[in-house]
């Protein structure tokens, strides 16, 4: 689809005209634009011409989830299309994470975390399907009561034959990764209850505003260990250690907690080997 198609599938979508669309950085798998609209305003638009109806429904559905908590700042989806899929959602002028923002994520991701989910592995109400996506990477998830057999059954031994299958993990790590998997019950930690996750909660979906304050972009959201969110925020870079710090004051961690973050980076590790290849299935490896 060309720029003049999309912007005129955007605009029947939001019912208002597009003045212009310009092209924005929107991370490594779709592309992205910012849509200027009649009588004032901005959309932040994302497509990519391979792009399933189904993964903008998917990421719609957790934005609402997430914002229902009434707990961390998401932007509103604003309109959906097809041919190809792709999503009008609030414009955010960026900026920059101020120490008050950091401090202020804390708690906020605590509560969203406490707002929980019906199961572990609990997909967002109205999504599309049973299927976590995360980037382009789909998992079909069933509901659990329990967390460590999921996450060992369900995420990450797809994900290894996956990579495997691709040459993109190596029989070595992925031994690593099934030895794991294998003693997940003795290295999982305490029983937690399903927290309602963001999901691929990497810095880069820390989005700051010109104010300074946190919003969530880009979840695949879904029921799980609420680890999971604060290891990924440890893997691609880091919002700061006052963000922890906060959020441990406002709902502590379990002990042992620590020593867990590399075995929850493992999941985000190979979803990465998976999509891109290079060294993440190394990395798989060594976290294992």
């Amino acid at each position: 689809m060309s720029g003049n198609e999309l912007g005129e599938s955007v605009a029947a979508g939001l019912g208002v005209e597009v003045r212009a669309l310009t092209p924005v950085a929107g991370g490594s798998i779709n592309e992205a634009w910012r849509a200027e609209l009649e009588g004032g305003g901005a959309a932040f638009v994302k497509s990519r011409s391979d792009a399933p109806e189904d993964e903008f429904a998917a990421e719609a559905a957790g934005l609402a989830w997430l914002g229902g908590a009434h707990a961390v700042r998401v932007p509103l989806v604003l309109a959906r299309g097809g041919n190809p899929a792709w999503i009008a959602l609030d414009w955010i002028e960026h900026g920059a994470l101020s120490p008050a923002g950091e401090v202020e994520l804390g708690p906020a991701l605590a509560a969203l975390h406490r707002s929980g989910a019906a199961r572990h592995g609990e997909l967002p109400p109205g999504s599309p399907d049973m299927v976590l996506r995360v980037g382009s990477v789909g998992i079909e998830l069933e509901p659990a009561d329990e967390w460590p057999s999921l996450y060992a059954q369900q995420l990450l031994l797809p994900l290894v034959r996956r990579a495997g299958d691709a040459g993109r993990l190596s029989a070595a790590d992925a031994e690593s990764v099934e030895r794991v998997c294998a003693r997940i019950d003795a290295v999982a930690g305490p029983p937690e209850p399903a927290a309602r996750l963001h999901g691929d909660l990497w810095s880069g979906n820390v989005l700051a505003d010109a104010s300074g304050d946190a919003w969530l972009i880009d979840p695949a959201a879904y029921g799980g260990h609420r680890e999971v969110d604060l290891a990924m925020l440890r893997l691609f870079g880091s919002p700061g250690e006052r963000l922890f710090n906060a959020y441990d004051e406002a709902h502590p961690l379990a002990d042992g907690h620590a020593e867990r973050v590399e075995l929850w980076q493992i999941f985000p590790l190979l979803v990465h080997a998976v999509l891109f290849g290079g060294g993440y299935g190394g990395a798989a490896g060594a976290a294992a």
